[in-house]
Protein backbone atom coordinates (compact mmCIF):
# COMPACT_ATOMS: atom_id res chain seq x y z
CA UNK A 1 0.00 0.00 0.00
CA UNK A 2 1.29 3.64 -0.84
CA UNK A 3 -0.90 6.08 0.58
CA UNK A 4 -0.27 9.69 -0.53
CA UNK A 5 2.69 11.58 1.73
CA UNK A 6 0.40 14.79 1.37
CA UNK A 7 -2.25 12.78 3.35
CA UNK A 8 0.48 11.49 5.75
CA UNK A 9 0.78 13.09 9.67
CA UNK A 10 3.44 12.03 12.30
CA UNK A 11 1.70 11.93 15.31
CA UNK A 12 2.76 13.26 18.67
CA UNK A 13 3.63 10.12 21.21
CA UNK A 14 1.05 11.71 23.62
CA UNK A 15 -1.90 11.12 21.15
CA UNK A 16 -4.35 8.13 21.97
CA UNK A 17 -2.45 5.12 22.25
CA UNK A 18 -3.94 1.82 21.56
CA UNK A 19 -1.41 -0.77 21.46
CA UNK A 20 2.60 -0.77 23.46
CA UNK A 21 5.23 -3.19 21.98
CA UNK A 22 7.73 -5.15 24.30
CA UNK A 23 10.50 -7.09 22.70
CA UNK A 24 11.23 -9.55 25.46
CA UNK A 25 14.49 -10.38 26.85
CA UNK A 26 15.83 -14.65 26.37
CA UNK A 27 19.14 -15.91 27.76
CA UNK A 28 20.69 -16.08 24.63
CA UNK A 29 20.72 -12.32 24.18
CA UNK A 30 23.27 -9.84 25.12
CA UNK A 31 21.04 -9.83 28.91
CA UNK A 32 22.32 -13.31 29.29
CA UNK A 33 25.20 -12.37 32.14
CA UNK A 34 21.72 -10.80 34.03
CA UNK A 35 18.53 -12.22 32.91
CA UNK A 36 16.54 -12.21 35.80
CA UNK A 37 17.48 -9.18 36.70
CA UNK A 38 16.28 -7.49 32.97
CA UNK A 39 13.29 -9.76 33.07
CA UNK A 40 12.36 -8.41 36.82
CA UNK A 41 12.66 -4.44 35.14
CA UNK A 42 10.33 -5.78 32.21
CA UNK A 43 8.11 -7.59 34.54
CA UNK A 44 7.65 -3.72 36.12
CA UNK A 45 7.02 -2.48 33.11
CA UNK A 46 4.08 -4.78 31.89
CA UNK A 47 2.32 -4.51 35.06
CA UNK A 48 2.72 -0.56 35.43
CA UNK A 49 0.78 -0.41 31.78
CA UNK A 50 -1.65 -3.29 32.87
CA UNK A 51 -2.15 -2.07 36.22
CA UNK A 52 -2.29 2.07 35.53
CA UNK A 53 -3.84 2.31 31.86
CA UNK A 54 -6.11 0.72 29.51
CA UNK A 55 -3.67 0.09 26.78
CA UNK A 56 -3.10 -3.55 24.98
CA UNK A 57 0.59 -5.21 24.97
CA UNK A 58 1.96 -7.07 22.29
CA UNK A 59 4.75 -9.08 23.55
CA UNK A 60 7.56 -9.88 20.68
CA UNK A 61 9.34 -13.09 22.04
CA UNK A 62 11.06 -16.40 20.42
CA UNK A 63 8.82 -18.32 22.41
CA UNK A 64 5.58 -17.57 23.82
CA UNK A 65 5.95 -20.26 26.08
CA UNK A 66 9.15 -19.55 27.48
CA UNK A 67 7.55 -15.88 28.48
CA UNK A 68 4.82 -16.63 29.79
CA UNK A 69 6.19 -18.74 32.65
CA UNK A 70 8.14 -15.22 33.61
CA UNK A 71 4.57 -13.22 33.53
CA UNK A 72 1.84 -14.91 33.83
CA UNK A 73 1.35 -13.76 37.26
CA UNK A 74 1.65 -10.48 36.05
CA UNK A 75 -0.73 -11.24 32.97
CA UNK A 76 -3.42 -12.94 35.23
CA UNK A 77 -6.76 -12.84 33.36
CA UNK A 78 -6.01 -9.86 31.66
CA UNK A 79 -6.86 -10.49 28.04
CA UNK A 80 -4.83 -7.66 26.80
CA UNK A 81 -1.85 -9.15 26.64
CA UNK A 82 -1.03 -10.68 23.06
CA UNK A 83 1.98 -12.48 21.27
CA UNK A 84 4.23 -12.52 18.03
CA UNK A 85 6.30 -15.62 18.23
CA UNK A 86 9.87 -14.51 15.61
CA UNK A 87 13.86 -14.67 16.46
CA UNK A 88 15.35 -11.85 17.94
CA UNK A 89 18.85 -10.17 18.34
CA UNK A 90 17.72 -8.45 21.18
CA UNK A 91 15.37 -6.51 22.97
CA UNK A 92 15.10 -2.95 22.26
CA UNK A 93 11.34 -2.17 20.32
CA UNK A 94 11.90 1.64 19.80
CA UNK A 95 14.96 0.84 16.98
CA UNK A 96 13.53 -1.96 15.31
CA UNK A 97 9.87 -1.62 15.09
CA UNK A 98 7.72 0.30 12.47
CA UNK A 99 6.69 3.65 13.17
CA UNK A 100 2.92 4.48 12.97
CA UNK A 101 1.46 6.87 10.53
CA UNK A 102 -2.12 8.53 10.27
CA UNK A 103 -3.25 8.78 7.24
CA UNK A 104 -6.64 9.44 7.47
CA UNK A 105 -9.06 10.07 10.84
CA UNK A 106 -9.67 6.19 10.21
CA UNK A 107 -6.38 4.29 8.60
CA UNK A 108 -2.91 3.90 10.33
CA UNK A 109 0.21 2.92 8.32
CA UNK A 110 3.03 1.41 9.31
CA UNK A 111 6.37 2.21 7.89
CA UNK A 112 8.93 -0.19 8.35
CA UNK A 113 12.69 0.75 7.64
CA UNK A 114 15.76 -0.74 7.84
CA UNK A 115 17.20 -1.69 11.14
CA UNK A 116 21.14 -2.04 11.04
CA UNK A 117 22.46 -2.34 14.83
CA UNK A 118 22.84 1.55 15.74
CA UNK A 119 25.05 1.85 12.82
CA UNK A 120 26.56 -1.81 12.32
CA UNK A 121 27.37 -1.85 15.88
CA UNK A 122 25.98 -5.33 16.60
CA UNK A 123 24.05 -7.93 14.81
CA UNK A 124 20.98 -6.89 13.46
CA UNK A 125 19.91 -9.72 10.99
CA UNK A 126 16.91 -11.12 13.03
CA UNK A 127 15.66 -7.98 14.65
CA UNK A 128 15.67 -6.52 11.23
CA UNK A 129 12.98 -8.43 10.25
CA UNK A 130 10.88 -8.18 13.37
CA UNK A 131 8.52 -4.81 11.70
CA UNK A 132 7.43 -7.60 9.37
CA UNK A 133 6.31 -10.37 11.73
CA UNK A 134 4.43 -7.90 14.28
CA UNK A 135 2.63 -6.61 10.78
CA UNK A 136 1.43 -10.07 9.30
CA UNK A 137 1.00 -12.14 12.57
CA UNK A 138 -0.74 -9.34 14.69
CA UNK A 139 -0.99 -5.26 13.27
CA UNK A 140 -2.90 -6.38 10.14
CA UNK A 141 -5.48 -8.27 11.35
CA UNK A 142 -6.38 -4.94 13.38
CA UNK A 143 -6.60 -2.92 10.07
CA UNK A 144 -2.99 -1.35 10.26
CA UNK A 145 -1.60 -0.52 6.86
CA UNK A 146 2.02 -1.88 5.77
CA UNK A 147 4.82 -0.26 3.93
CA UNK A 148 8.64 -1.22 4.04
CA UNK A 149 11.52 1.46 3.44
CA UNK A 150 14.46 -0.59 3.14
CA UNK A 151 16.14 2.00 1.51
CA UNK A 152 16.79 4.20 4.42
CA UNK A 153 18.42 3.22 8.10
CA UNK A 154 16.00 4.56 10.37
CA UNK A 155 15.87 3.99 13.97
CA UNK A 156 12.74 5.30 16.39
CA UNK A 157 14.67 6.59 18.71
CA UNK A 158 16.14 9.22 16.92
CA UNK A 159 12.90 11.02 16.00
CA UNK A 160 10.77 13.08 17.98
CA UNK A 161 7.58 14.33 16.12
CA UNK A 162 4.79 17.52 18.03
CA UNK A 163 1.96 15.98 15.76
CA UNK A 164 1.87 19.04 13.79
CA UNK A 165 4.30 18.80 11.35
CA UNK A 166 7.54 19.66 12.91
CA UNK A 167 10.09 16.35 13.63
CA UNK A 168 13.15 16.74 15.88
CA UNK A 169 16.40 14.92 15.29
CA UNK A 170 20.40 14.81 15.75
CA UNK A 171 22.81 15.47 13.08
CA UNK A 172 25.47 13.00 14.26
CA UNK A 173 22.96 10.16 14.47
CA UNK A 174 20.76 10.72 11.22
CA UNK A 175 24.10 11.45 8.56
CA UNK A 176 26.09 8.78 10.01
CA UNK A 177 28.04 6.99 7.17
CA UNK A 178 27.69 3.24 8.79
CA UNK A 179 23.76 4.06 8.97
CA UNK A 180 22.78 6.19 5.76
CA UNK A 181 25.48 8.64 4.25
CA UNK A 182 22.82 10.92 3.72
CA UNK A 183 23.11 14.63 3.80
CA UNK A 184 20.63 16.56 5.95
CA UNK A 185 18.76 17.84 2.68
CA UNK A 186 18.64 14.28 1.28
CA UNK A 187 17.49 12.71 5.01
CA UNK A 188 14.87 16.17 5.39
CA UNK A 189 13.79 14.93 1.91
CA UNK A 190 13.24 11.69 2.79
CA UNK A 191 11.52 12.30 6.08
CA UNK A 192 9.02 14.46 4.80
CA UNK A 193 7.74 12.42 1.87
CA UNK A 194 7.59 8.82 4.16
CA UNK A 195 6.15 10.17 7.27
CA UNK A 196 4.56 13.98 6.09
CA UNK A 197 6.02 16.20 8.48
CA UNK A 198 6.39 20.02 6.84
CA UNK A 199 10.02 20.86 8.75
CA UNK A 200 12.92 19.22 10.69
CA UNK A 201 14.80 20.75 13.77
CA UNK A 202 18.60 19.65 14.18
CA UNK A 203 20.24 19.30 17.27
CA UNK A 204 23.89 19.53 16.28
CA UNK A 205 25.20 18.85 19.89
CA UNK A 206 24.74 16.60 22.95
CA UNK A 207 25.23 13.22 23.85
CA UNK A 208 25.49 10.89 26.97
CA UNK A 209 28.63 9.08 27.60
CA UNK A 210 28.05 4.87 26.97
CA UNK A 211 25.39 5.68 24.65
CA UNK A 212 25.46 3.33 21.43
CA UNK A 213 22.97 4.77 19.44
CA UNK A 214 25.74 8.23 18.51
CA UNK A 215 22.89 10.26 19.87
CA UNK A 216 19.43 9.32 20.03
CA UNK A 217 17.17 12.46 20.33
CA UNK A 218 15.17 10.14 22.57
CA UNK A 219 17.86 10.63 25.23
CA UNK A 220 18.06 14.15 25.30
CA UNK A 221 14.96 16.11 24.34
CA UNK A 222 11.29 15.48 23.85
CA UNK A 223 8.28 17.30 22.22
CA UNK A 224 5.59 17.68 24.86
CA UNK A 225 1.94 19.07 24.42
CA UNK A 226 1.29 23.23 24.53
CA UNK A 227 4.50 23.77 21.70
CA UNK A 228 7.11 22.32 25.18
CA UNK A 229 10.48 20.65 24.64
CA UNK A 230 11.31 18.48 27.94
CA UNK A 231 15.68 18.15 27.78
CA UNK A 232 18.24 16.74 29.83
CA UNK A 233 20.19 19.40 31.56
CA UNK A 234 23.66 19.91 31.45
CA UNK A 235 25.41 18.29 34.83
CA UNK A 236 26.85 20.47 37.53
CA UNK A 237 30.18 19.83 37.15
CA UNK A 238 31.49 21.56 34.36
CA UNK A 239 34.71 19.63 33.97
CA UNK A 240 32.47 16.10 33.04
CA UNK A 241 32.72 14.71 29.33
CA UNK A 242 29.06 15.45 28.60
CA UNK A 243 28.45 18.75 30.10
CA UNK A 244 30.17 20.79 26.84
CA UNK A 245 28.24 18.93 24.44
CA UNK A 246 24.55 19.25 26.44
CA UNK A 247 25.69 23.17 27.51
CA UNK A 248 25.72 23.99 23.50
CA UNK A 249 22.57 21.38 22.63
CA UNK A 250 20.76 23.62 25.53
CA UNK A 251 21.40 26.94 23.14
CA UNK A 252 20.07 24.84 20.73
CA UNK A 253 16.65 24.27 22.00
CA UNK A 254 16.56 27.87 23.18
CA UNK A 255 17.06 29.10 19.49
CA UNK A 256 14.31 26.82 18.34
CA UNK A 257 11.09 28.30 17.01
CA UNK A 258 7.53 26.93 16.37
CA UNK A 259 6.16 26.89 13.09
CA UNK A 260 4.28 30.45 14.18
CA UNK A 261 7.57 31.65 15.18
CA UNK A 262 7.51 31.50 18.97
CA UNK A 263 10.62 29.94 21.04
CA UNK A 264 9.63 27.14 22.86
CA UNK A 265 8.83 26.17 26.48
CA UNK A 266 11.66 24.30 27.61
CA UNK A 267 11.43 21.95 30.57
CA UNK A 268 14.95 21.00 32.34
CA UNK A 269 15.29 17.33 33.84
CA UNK A 270 18.59 17.00 35.98
CA UNK A 271 21.46 14.80 35.10
CA UNK A 272 21.13 11.96 37.07
CA UNK A 273 24.48 10.83 39.49
CA UNK A 274 26.75 9.28 37.41
CA UNK A 275 26.43 5.35 37.34
CA UNK A 276 29.09 2.66 36.42
CA UNK A 277 28.36 -1.25 35.69
CA UNK A 278 29.59 -3.08 38.65
CA UNK A 279 31.25 -5.55 36.57
CA UNK A 280 32.61 -3.91 34.10
CA UNK A 281 33.17 -0.12 35.22
CA UNK A 282 31.75 0.93 32.27
CA UNK A 283 29.85 4.70 32.64
CA UNK A 284 26.26 4.11 31.96
CA UNK A 285 23.86 6.58 29.95
CA UNK A 286 21.27 7.34 32.31
CA UNK A 287 18.23 10.06 31.59
CA UNK A 288 15.41 11.02 32.72
CA UNK A 289 14.44 11.91 29.30
CA UNK A 290 13.54 8.37 28.26
CA UNK A 291 10.28 8.98 29.44
CA UNK A 292 6.76 6.91 27.74
CA UNK A 293 4.01 8.49 27.28
CA UNK A 294 0.66 6.29 27.58
CA UNK A 295 -2.09 8.42 26.99
CA UNK A 296 -2.85 9.81 30.96
CA UNK A 297 -0.12 8.37 31.85
CA UNK A 298 4.17 8.45 31.78
CA UNK A 299 6.17 6.04 32.71
CA UNK A 300 9.75 7.91 33.98
CA UNK A 301 12.88 5.80 34.26
CA UNK A 302 15.02 6.29 37.41
CA UNK A 303 17.99 5.02 38.31
CA UNK A 304 18.09 4.75 42.85
CA UNK A 305 20.21 8.10 42.29
CA UNK A 306 19.50 11.31 44.47
CA UNK A 307 18.31 13.37 41.27
CA UNK A 308 14.76 10.92 41.37
CA UNK A 309 12.63 12.61 43.30
CA UNK A 310 13.98 15.57 41.55
CA UNK A 311 12.92 14.81 38.16
CA UNK A 312 9.33 13.10 39.17
CA UNK A 313 8.52 16.59 40.40
CA UNK A 314 9.29 18.10 37.87
CA UNK A 315 7.55 16.01 35.58
CA UNK A 316 4.30 16.44 37.86
CA UNK A 317 4.94 19.79 37.61
CA UNK A 318 5.06 19.60 33.99
CA UNK A 319 2.70 17.15 33.45
CA UNK A 320 -0.71 18.32 36.29
CA UNK A 321 -3.25 15.98 33.86
CA UNK A 322 -1.32 12.87 34.05
CA UNK A 323 -0.64 10.10 36.51
CA UNK A 324 3.66 10.00 36.56
CA UNK A 325 5.01 6.53 37.16
CA UNK A 326 8.47 5.90 38.09
CA UNK A 327 10.31 3.16 36.65
CA UNK A 328 13.41 1.62 38.18
CA UNK A 329 15.30 1.04 35.17
CA UNK A 330 18.86 0.75 36.17
CA UNK A 331 19.13 -2.63 34.92
CA UNK A 332 18.28 -1.39 31.23
CA UNK A 333 20.98 1.43 31.51
CA UNK A 334 23.87 -1.47 31.64
CA UNK A 335 22.98 -2.70 28.22
CA UNK A 336 23.03 1.56 27.84
CA UNK A 337 19.45 2.23 26.80
CA UNK A 338 16.05 2.67 29.19
CA UNK A 339 12.62 2.84 29.19
CA UNK A 340 11.46 4.50 26.38
CA UNK A 341 14.04 2.63 24.09
CA UNK A 342 12.54 -0.73 24.92
CA UNK A 343 9.24 0.35 23.91
CA UNK A 344 7.42 1.24 21.10
CA UNK A 345 3.66 2.64 21.01
CA UNK A 346 0.93 1.90 18.23
CA UNK A 347 -1.37 5.25 18.23
CA UNK A 348 -5.37 4.51 17.04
Amino acid sequence: MRAGSEKRRMPAEWEEVHMIQLTWPNEDTDWSYMFEEVVECYRSILSALLRETSVDVLIVTRSKEETLKSVSDVIGESNRVSFVETEINDTWARDHSPLTIKVDEERRLLLDFQFNGWGLKFAADKDNKIGREVYSQSLSAMGYLYESHYDMVLEGGAVESDGNGTLMTSEHCMTSVNRNGFSREEVERRLMEYTGVKRVLWTEHGSLTGDDTDGHIDTLARFAPEDTIVYLTPPSDEADVDYEGLRLMEKELASFRTQEGKPYKLVGLPYPQVKYDCETGERLPATYANFLYVNDVILLPVYDVPQDLQAISLMVEAFPAKKVLPIDCSALIRQHGSLHCVTMQYVR
